[in-house]
């Protein structure tokens, strides 16, 4: 199964050691976390906000009532809203803070822990199937990747539910190399503990089971495949049953397959033929039109969720049934998708303003009212509309990005930190506000959108924070640009702009390591890695290694089946990832390898 000879591999005497290699990785992935964290501590609050509002709402309920309250039907919890996720992640806060207190902090780094052992695994399972070289690399790449260091500090379950599985994938190399029952029950309740935090992962272990059967092609082989869905079964069980008692109905772990289902089809409906609508807010006003039913509006699950959700599945799989052609390739679209790295932050160049934002005592040090943004600015948009002394009406311009206002600073001094606050209004579309250097470098940024849960034109105004560190001594300019607007022509509101000096600026050290992990970041993008694992599974196919490539294979398969059935996100599928590297890490090793070998024979020549 070894990728390279033993003779090379024997010359580097660290790599034998697992333990060492494993510990190394993780401090690497812990490191690149912690410098995210840093980064975005201030913002990803305002990530998925709704979503992590509701987690945390139901952990506090958790909290007040106990356990008992969970299993109560006249509990707060007894509400069919609450059913939109699984209780996992609410649950795991619930122990956090019960440890910690309400410390956001504490449940950020113990995800950020989980996400850095999951580089570790990543590497335990390849050097379990095939060689610790390609292994390396693998959890190299997975230990600096910004895709999982970004996701890792978000208040969301996506990269703790990622953890279970690849241990369970990791109990499974064991097992196809040792035989053991024992193996595939830990695997398959992994998964079952998975499902707890997302329910993605619902369908995997009928997956998973097929690899004994596959791989060993004996007498145990069934009884292997048949304790790993047993397992998972009897892990997501008590939350079928609890369910049954509290709710009356049959729901395996949470709602939500039919509001995905029909989201997933609107998706690529971009005529709206079937007259589904995009988004959570669409879905529920739209159904208390057609049912007569303004108590729907608002909701999704409650009133009458178990029927709602059973009427948006059937409605969906009406329009498969009438276009199955056309799902076919929306699959197929939405499977490709998976495969592409997702565009996140990296690792920034400078640290973080580490100053309190509150400027409530301090005055400003610099200001633009509407009127002298556009004296002194530089326009590409349309700011006829100064509609009074405090706000600046600007309408952007059609295309899908563009800077549409830029508005020049005063001179403001390196290595200090600073804080602009822009009251804004975005009535229309979506637009981006940044600061940038002289150079055009960006030193903060933050998009603005719409808010579904109001009206056009009775927007909230938002006291936009853009906090950063001068890197030099220069002024800088407040741009605002298009982002990919829907629908074009964003219109937005800015009132008076204001800078703040907030003190100097901490943590310059940090420089040097962010360099570093910052230009590596930039080469995790799809034109660059996804040739790469392509050069990797085919070296696994050509040298028929197909035990590696069922191991590898088995967890990208399913999402690629499973979750392009319905509505997708990256956060969603982040475990194809961790595997998507695992062959990358091939393609490394291996060339490594073939270059090292020449190199030998033309030395003995």
């Amino acid at each position: 199964m070894k990728l390279i000879s033993k003779h090379w591999a024997s010359g580097f005497r660290f790599w034998k050691s697992r333990p060492a290699v494993s510990i190394v990785i993780f401090l690497l992935a812990f490191g690149v976390r912690v410098l995210s964290w840093h980064d975005t501590r201030l913002e990803v609050g305002k990530v998925q906000t709704e979503v992590t509002n509701d987690y945390h709402r139901i952990a506090s309920l958790l909290t007040e009532g106990g356990i008992t309250s969970f299993f109560s039907s006249s509990s707060p919890l007894a509400d069919l809203n609450n059913l939109g996720h699984p209780p996992g992640y609410p649950i795991l806060i619930a122990g956090v803070y019960s440890v910690f207190g309400q410390s956001i902090t504490a449940l950020q780094f113990l995800q950020l822990t989980f996400d850095a052992l999951s580089a570790v695994i990543i590497f335990l399972i390849i050097a379990e199937v095939l060689g610790v070289g390609a292994a390396f690399i693998a959890g190299l790449l997975a230990a600096l990747s910004p895709q999982f260091a970004w996701n890792s500090v978000l208040l969301l379950p996506d990269t703790t539910a990622v953890l279970p599985i690849l241990v369970a994938v990791y109990f499974i190399a064991r097992g196809l190399k040792n035989p053991r029952v024992f193996f595939f029950i830990i695997a398959g309740a992994l998964i079952g503990i998975s499902c707890w935090l997302r329910a993605n992962a619902m369908l995997l272990s009928l997956f998973i089971a097929t690899v004994p059967l596959l791989v060993l092609r004996n007498k145990s082989a069934l009884s292997y495949a048949l304790a790993i869905v047993a397992a998972t079964i009897l892990i997501i069980l008590p939350l079928t049953v609890r369910n049954a008692i509290v709710f009356h109905r049959f729901i395996p772990l949470s709602l939500g397959a039919g509001q995905t289902f029909l989201e997933g089809i609107s998706d690529y409906d971009q005529e709206g033929s079937f007259g589904i609508p995009r988004t959570d807010m669409g879905i529920m006003k739209q159904e208390a039109e057609e049912f007569g039913r303004p108590d729907y509006y608002g909701t999704l699950f409650n009133p009458d969720g178990v029927e709602r959700e059973r009427a948006r599945l059937r409605r969906g799989f009406n329009i498969v049934r009438a276009h199955p052609i056309w799902f076919a390739g929306v699959m197929i679209r939405r499977a490709t998708s998976m495969v592409r790295l997702e565009r996140s932050r990296l690792i920034s160049l400078d640290p973080p303003v580490t100053h309190s934002l509150d400027v409530s005592n301090k005055q400003p040090i610099w200001s633009a009212a509407p009127a002298e943004q556009i004296e002194h600015g530089t326009s590409w948009a349309d700011t006829s509309s100064l509609v009074t002394d405090r706000w600046l009406a600007i309408k952007g311009t059609a295309a899908n990005y563009g800077d549409q206002l830029s508005v020049p600073t005063e001179m403001i001094n390196k290595n200090r930190d600073y804080l602009f606050v822009v009251p804004a209004m975005i009535d229309s579309g979506r637009m981006r506000l940044s600061v940038k250097a002289a150079n055009r470098k960006i030193l903060s940024t933050m998009v603005l959108e719409t808010s579904e849960a109001f009206e056009r034109g009775h927007q909230p105004v938002q006291q936009v924070q853009l906090p950063l560190v001068a890197s030099s001594d220069a002024p800088v300019r407040l741009v605002l640009s298009n982002e990919a607007s829907n629908p074009p022509k964003p219109v937005i509101w800015i009132g008076t702009i204001k800078l703040f000096e907030l003190g100097p600026a901490s943590f310059l050290w940090t420089r040097y390591p962010r360099f570093v992990v910052n230009v590596t970041q930039r080469m995790f993008v799809t034109a660059t890695m996804l040739p790469l694992a392509i050069v990797g599974l085919i070296v696994l196919i050509v040298r028929k290694h197909w035990r590696v490539l069922i191991v590898v294979l088995v967890v990208p398969v399913y999402y690629l089946c499973a979750q392009s059935l319905v509505h997708t996100e990256y956060r969603y599928v982040l475990a194809v990832d961790y595997f998507l590297f695992a062959l990358i890490g091939v393609a490394v090793w291996w060339v490594v390898a073939f270059l090292s070998d020449k190199a030998r024979s033309l030395s003995r020549a």
